[in-house]
């Protein structure tokens, strides 16, 4: 039955629902967490994700990868300035992509998404006690064509069939309720850890969401307004100590989880205390701490510059949608960033009104996938959903202009052509360059993917007519084709842009990620192995020490004896759980025989059985709670 998931792929945080009837609900993680860190952590044959993997950040900092939704779909060239933020690896790669390296291996963007997406797509199977083979993935109104290839990529990586991508925003928007029976104009205003973007929607009480608008700045997340505290504590430490911390990995990530605490902490409270002991040694190698303090004006005077950018976009999308700030009825906020007064304080400077707090910014957007998923399969029949492209579509003409096809705020499905023709005389082929963004020129606009038509009659210069034409469906995934109307010789693409993963290179990641899934299942097969005989060895140990006065010391010796080897098993580094299950039967067997060798002493004992049945009971707690003996590190 539960074959669709709908899954909200963060920057920082991901979460994933599922329709219950006519209503989305958020599917909680193994961790029995409403959201999953979108963060892996690779070491040789092991990986972690999640929280599990976040707390491996401070001691291995190079081998656990975060914000990789930053990456995805772009090219090293676009992200030459965010790279250096970055504690681990990263690279430009032959094809012009990004390359991050864990651990001596190289990996893709759209690879550790889908490390991060497997995990999302398992855990949901667990809770909903069938396999899931399909999803509805989220991404940010702004991101280009390329983008929302790459995230596909990623699901597919994961084992999932992609049926839609949507834009935040829009389901953001299907998650606020209050529409209901009522026509209103409202505002998505969308920063996440690493995405910013606004959109404006008109909701007709017939139940009609039309998209009027969307307006970003894909250079602004709200991991941005993090990096400013970091900033401020490592000029405050160098000042103090003359000690710079930005070449100190280990610092770093310390500085950078102290940072996210201090920006939600001073959504609360006017001033946080940032306290970080033994965060470095100095050329001495004695320790030094951090200790700073920061107030609320003090943040939101260093970052000025970042609220001021998140205006822009606000007026940039209400001037589009043709809107007067007078028509908006709500202002709904979607992202843990929009919890800050300061950007609470320019939507309402901006719209004179308070923003809506009646859905959650962390779940809206997976609870409204599920929802609009529901519009498309013909199970919520009262919702009729129409949405736009963010971002100009062009093809490249004489002298590199930048000719629109479909302007950005186009409502899609949508689907435009125009005849085009050749520069000279003779000319027996095009090239057709197709290029996103809002420049004149191409070369200033981002390169989807150019090809060429070929087979083109001698004609002179300006005869031939070639009709280029531009198909955007409902994931908003661009498809091109060119025509060469006399003799109908025709080329069609559907854009695969900057995701940098051929069909190979996703098979391969596929199976990098099974690879992955059977180390993690022997891991834990050897944990558990382990939790076994660490209860064996507590059942010898209280044995001894609630019999003592009664077994002579051959006895004790041979206890001591038994104990000591389970132990160097237990401890022993990288043993399988073949030696530790053999060593466990041989243990088991050895102290029974010894338990019926001083079977009469024991007995005498006033402690022994009731010692030994209690022991019983702790062993069959833990094995209803094997979540409980992990040991994650």
């Amino acid at each position: 039955m539960w074959k669709v998931i709908w899954i909200d792929l963060g920057t920082t945080n991901s979460c994933v629902s599922y329709m219950l009837w006519d209503k989305s609900e958020v599917i909680a993680n193994s961790e029995w967490a409403r959201t999953t860190s979108s963060i892996v952590y690779i070491k040789g044959d092991e990986m972690l994700v999640g929280d599990l993997a976040k707390r491996k950040a401070i001691l291995e900092p190079k081998n656990v990868i975060f914000e990789t939704k930053r990456f995805i779909g772009r090219k090293f060239k676009e992200v030459k300035d965010e790279v250096k933020d970055m504690p681990y690896d990263m690279r430009e790669g032959s094809d012009g992509g990004i390359i991050i390296t864990v651990d001596k291996k190289d990996y893709k963007p759209e690879q550790l998404a889908g490390f991060v997406l497997k995990k999302i797509k398992e855990d949901a199977e667990k809770f909903l006690g069938e396999s899931v083979t399909q999803a509805v993935i989220t991404v940010p109104a702004y991101f280009n064509d390329s983008q929302r290839n790459a995230t596909k990529a990623a699901g597919e990586i994961a084992g999932l069939k992609v049926e839609r991508i949507i834009n935040e925003p829009t389901a953001a928007s299907l998650a606020y309720g209050e529409w209901k029976n009522k026509d209103e104009k409202i505002v998505v205003f969308d920063l996440w850890g690493g995405t910013f973007d606004v959109t404006i929607l008109e909701i007709g009480s017939e139940g009609t969401f039309q998209v009027l608008s969307t307006s970003g700045d894909t250079q602004l997340w709200g991991k941005d307004f993090d990096q400013k505290i970091i900033n401020y504590l490592i000029d405050a430490f160098k000042t103090k100590e003359w000690i710079d911390l930005k070449w100190d990995a280990m610092a770093m990530q310390r500085l950078k989880d102290e940072a996210e605490k201090a920006k939600m902490q001073l959504s609360q409270v006017e001033r946080v205390d940032i306290m970080i002991p033994f965060i470095c040694t100095d050329d001495k190698w004695q320790a030094k701490n951090l200790a700073e303090s920061l107030t609320r004006a003090q943040f939101e005077n260093l970052s000025k510059d970042l609220l001021d950018r998140c205006k822009q976009p606000v007026i940039q999308a209400l001037k589009d949608s043709k809107l007067d700030k007078s028509d908006i009825n709500e202002i709904i906020l979607v992202g843990w960033s929009t919890r800050m007064p300061s950007i609470k304080k320019i939507v309402k400077d901006i719209f004179d009104k308070e923003a809506k707090s009646t859905i959650n910014p962390d779940e809206s957007v997976a609870q409204g996938a599920a929802i609009q998923w529901g519009i498309i399969q013909g199970d919520v029949t009262d919702i009729l959903l129409l949405d736009v492209t963010p971002l100009s579509l062009a093809v490249e003409v004489e002298w590199w202009l930048a000719h629109v096809l479909i302007e950005r705020n186009t409502t899609i499905p949508a689907k435009k052509s125009n005849i085009y023709t050749t520069a000279t005389d003779n000319q027996s082929a095009v090239t057709v360059h197709v290029t996103q963004w809002e420049r004149q020129f191409a070369k200033d606009n981002k390169s989807l993917w150019q090809f060429n038509l070929e087979g083109i009659p001698n004609m002179r210069r300006g005869q031939p007519q070639i009709e280029v034409t531009f198909d955007i469906d409902a994931n908003g995934i661009l498809k091109v084709s060119a025509e060469e109307k006399s003799t109908g010789k025709k080329q069609d693409v559907t854009i695969q842009g900057a995701t940098n993963l051929s069909d190979e290179e996703i098979t391969k990641a596929k199976e990098d990620a099974e690879k992955f899934a059977e180390d993690d299942r022997k891991r834990r097969e050897v944990v558990e192995s382990k939790n076994k005989l660490e209860q064996l060895i507590y059942q010898m140990e209280n044995q001894l020490t609630e019999s003592a006065d009664k077994l002579p010391d051959e006895a004790k010796e041979e206890i001591n004896k038994l104990i000591a080897e389970s132990k160097e098993v237990k401890d022993k580094e990288n043993v399988s759980k073949e030696e530790i299950d053999s060593t466990m039967d041989k243990i088991q067997k050895e102290f029974q025989e010894f338990y019926q060798k001083y079977q009469d002493q024991l007995q005498a004992s006033p402690t022994a059985e009731s010692t030994t049945e209690g022991e019983q009971k702790d062993e069959s707690s833990n094995e209803d709670k094997p979540e409980e003996v992990i040991d994650a590190d």
